[in-house]
């Protein structure tokens, strides 16, 4: 079931560098949000610090609270590897296993979760191929190499792998930055119907697709080189594009800067 994702005077650090300040916002379940802004704001930095990822980079640490319905995930009761298995992560560049078949390249995560059933995994995979729209261009080559398919494929098997294991969130870092076009709109409508089941949260920088696909925008921006980034405003993404609150909102979005 698709959870509610609170962030609470979040501040992140890499070792002694100050990388974002004080974030506090809220993601509705069953909705999309973009993070959008500059290049070195910190958005990314936050997407990541939201399924534990962050921590893996050596001296990296957070302070503040991440609240999965109220659950903060940082409790030191809370194992990271059950976070990144609840709150799912779509990359920027798509990274199937590239000799690894289709098939398993979908249940790959059952499979690390001990699943063997061989009837409920391919029922499992035939049920995330589907809702990446993917099933119909596959379903007769599944043991093929999942490098053998397209980039806008790829990426949306590699959106398929992240749903078999059924998260609650699903974060995407520029999941089109490397798509063509038409692969584009294709994981944008993808995102349109995976709202019904997930609370997603998306990263880019295309100022189109953030007003195309997301319920809500959060704008994030550096002060001044060498501060930390910072959460300008969130609202909803209809008046983020047309009526923004804050000058430098407005001055991102209409090409000023950035």
């Amino acid at each position: 079931m698709a959870k509610r994702v609170d962030l609470k005077d979040l501040n992140i650090y890499y070792g002694k560098f100050h990388a974002v300040s004080d974030v506090t916002l809220s993601v509705a379940p069953k909705s999309v949000t973009a993070f959008i802004g500059p290049s070195g704001c910190g958005k990314s930095t936050v997407l990541r610090s939201l399924n534990r990822m962050h921590e893996v980079t050596p001296g990296a640490r957070v302070d503040g609270a991440v609240l999965l319905d109220g659950q903060d995930i940082y409790d030191s009761s809370i194992d990271p590897v059950g976070v990144r298995r609840t709150i799912g992560m779509v990359f920027q560049r798509p990274n199937p296993f590239p000799t690894m078949s289709i098939r398993d390249n979908v249940i790959a995560g059952l499979k690390l979760q001990g699943e063997r059933n061989r009837k409920k995994l391919d029922e499992i995979a035939e049920k995330a191929l589907r809702g990446a729209n993917l099933w119909d261009e596959v379903k007769n080559r599944l043991d093929k190499p999942g490098g053998s398919l397209s980039g806008g494929q790829q990426q949306r098997l590699c959106i398929a792998r992240a749903t078999a294991v059924e998260p609650e969130v699903l974060l995407m870092d520029e999941p089109c930055s490397a798509l063509d076009p038409i692969s584009t709109l294709a994981i944008e409508d993808l995102i349109t119907e995976l709202k019904k089941d997930f609370t997603i949260i998306i990263v880019t920088h295309n100022m189109q697709q953030a007003a195309r696909v997301s319920d809500r925008t959060a704008f994030f921006n550096l002060e001044t080189q060498g501060r930390p980034g910072q959460l300008i405003e969130i609202d909803d993404t209809t008046k983020i594009f047309s009526n923004p609150t804050k000058k430098a909102t407005e001055d991102y979005i209409s090409g000023r800067f950035g």
